[in-house]
């Protein structure tokens, strides 16, 4: 049975599968991962993490693609 918390695997599987996303894509995960994390939130606060750190990890690779400036949190959703 795997954790409920992100492991190294699944950073790796993040980071390699939001290469591929396009920058609509990216913003759709992330998104949606902020609301996993919120419905987890009273419920397994492991679990909530792990959406968290997915969502991190995709908001990088968004990051990295438009640029480190002031208007980047703009771009999130």
């Amino acid at each position: 049975m795997r954790p409920d918390y992100a492991t190294a695997e699944d950073f790796a599987t993040w980071r390699e599968h939001a290469k591929s996303c396009d920058i609509p894509a990216l913003r759709h995960v992330i998104k949606d991962c902020h609301n996993a994390a919120r419905a987890m939130a009273d419920h397994n606060t492991d679990k909530e993490g792990f959406y968290i750190d997915q969502a991190l990890t995709y908001s990088d690779e968004l990051r990295n693609r438009l640029g480190d400036d002031s208007s980047f949190r703009s771009h999130l959703i």
